[in-house]
């Protein structure tokens, strides 16, 4: 693993490097909050509101995509630029783009059914009517990409490893939930954003070189979101619900650490497909470093020599 740590140095050239698909992205979200700002009344439309997303089902898509508040917007906007140009390089743009949009729009959803059954249990209209919206639910699925990619990799500014980020997350998450008001508005989301996101990875997720879909290994398994103490408790559990909601796709992944390709055994390759990913991963991340150190560099260079010139 390297060495490099993910931290929030490296002057002006952290601000650059941010690729066109997440700027894209980034002007649809700051467009969705102006539209929303000068016309309020299109939150109606735009949000999830449970009770009227059918007919208006297409809230299920567009929620994601806009942020009602101002805060929600920054934390947005920045969370995209700075994840997004470290895995859609990685992923490729494609894959990138296939993964927000499937994990927004399954995220949406799981909010929906579960405001309607909360409704049904509760009879609080207020599940019906709360209007939800936000990137908060991809932006969680992000961090579960940075666990897969740069597990080990040390954040400098936090002083724990990247494979803990979902985790405190969702942790910070469910303690504000308890002294703010609205929690009902963004943690599901984000619950769901986080799960979502590792159900992708975990068992959608194409890999073109294998041939293979997900990602099998014991290190990227779900009970790897808990200290090790809970882990021999979540993981039957966790077998379960995987085995309900993905059915043999599930089994089939428990196969595949011993599946055989041309008569050849190929036991654990899970583990080996798994430490090639996070080399990937890693190897990206020193690049874009270098290149940033050195593009920050070069305007020094720049820099001094206009300053050299003046003074001649």
């Amino acid at each position: 693993m390297s060495s490099s740590q993910l931290s929030g140095g490296g002057g002006m050239s952290i601000y650059s490097g941010f690729t066109k698909l997440c700027k894209g992205l980034a002007v649809v979200l700051i467009a969705g909050h102006i539209v929303v700002q000068i016309i309020p009344s299109a939150v109606s439309y735009l949000a999830l509101i449970p009770a009227k997303t059918i007919p208006f089902a297409w809230n299920l898509i567009t929620a994601g995509y806009f942020e009602h508040s101002t805060y929600g917007l920054i934390i947005s906007t920045i969370g995209l630029l700075f994840i997004g140009k470290l895995l859609e390089p990685i992923w490729g743009s494609r894959e990138f783009l296939k993964f927000i949009f499937v994990v927004n729009f399954l995220t949406s959803v799981c909010v929906f059914v579960t405001a309607i059954s909360l409704y049904y249990i509760t009879t609080k209209e207020t599940y019906l009517y709360l209007p939800i919206s936000g990137f908060q639910g991809v932006l969680s699925g992000f961090l579960v990409g940075i666990k897969q990619i740069l597990p080990d990799q040390e954040l400098s500014f936090l002083k724990i490893k990247a494979k803990w980020l979902p985790s405190l997350a969702v942790l910070v998450s469910v303690f504000v939930s308890f002294f703010t008001s609205d929690s009902a508005s963004y943690l599901p989301t984000i619950l769901f954003g986080t799960y979502i996101g590792w159900i992708y990875l975990r068992y959608w997720q194409s890999k073109p070189e294998t041939r293979l879909r997900g990602d099998p290994s014991d290190e990227f398994s779900f009970s790897t979101f808990f200290p090790e103490f809970l882990r021999p408790v979540i993981d039957p559990v966790a077998t379960i619900i995987e085995r309900m909601i993905c059915g043999k796709r599930s089994e089939s992944l428990d196969e595949s650490r011993d599946y055989n390709l041309g008569g050849t055994s190929l036991s654990g390759t899970d583990s080996i497909e798994a430490s090639r990913r996070r080399e990937r991963g890693a190897r990206a991340l020193e690049e874009r470093l270098a290149a940033e150190r050195a593009a920050a560099l070069g305007k020094i260079e720049d820099a001094q020599k206009r300053d050299a010139n003046e003074i001649v």
